[in-house]
């Protein structure tokens, strides 16, 4: 049975969204650079489509990180998956983010840049779930503010499927199936 999948987010209101952060991203750094730090798996299509809009200079690099083990609820312990392949040294690094429910992967990638010597750290992320909050983290940048549901689609999963949906959408339960 395919999964029926309710849309919360349509692409061109994460498109119009992504556009105006690249503009509030582009002033805030007028006449500096920026290092753009993607995390794994799930901020790829938005940190690329975002790069695209940002128009101070930008490089990009890559990190995986995991605080969920095997299960869907955080532990809170986040570990290094994939590290940096340049030094954040003396760099404004600009974290982006899919969604931050709990706020640990953020607070600790705040804290390592800091000790890393970045220049400064920003967070931008496309979905914030303040519900599931339990670290509190000063997030400069955020696309979308969304109720405590399970969301799939521009670059969120369920069990690695749905990555590719160009819009951010809600499974919905059998039950509510016809």
């Amino acid at each position: 049975m395919e999964d029926k999948i309710r849309v919360m987010l349509s692409e061109e209101e994460l498109e119009q969204r992504i556009r105006e952060l690249g503009a509030q991203i582009s002033a805030d750094y007028e006449g500096e650079s920026v290092m753009m730090v993607c995390i794994l798996k799930g901020a790829a299509m938005f940190a690329c489509e975002l790069a695209k809009r940002i128009t101070v200079p930008v490089i990009m690099d890559f990190m995986a990180t995991s605080s969920y083990g095997s299960g869907t609820v955080s532990s809170g312990e986040v570990k290094i998956k994939k590290d940096l392949d340049l030094s954040p040294e003396g760099k404004n690094i600009l974290i982006v983010e899919d969604i931050i429910d709990s706020g640990n992967t953020l607070n600790f990638l705040s804290h390592l840049f800091e000790e890393r010597n970045a220049k400064s750290v920003k967070m931008v992320t496309m979905l914030d779930k303040p519900d599931r909050r339990e670290v509190d983290v000063a997030v400069d940048y955020t696309g979308f503010t969304i109720p405590d549901e399970f969301v799939v689609g521009y670059g969120l999963d369920y069990d690695q499927r749905y990555r590719n949906l160009p819009y951010i959408g809600v499974i919905e339960p059998a039950d509510k199936q016809s």
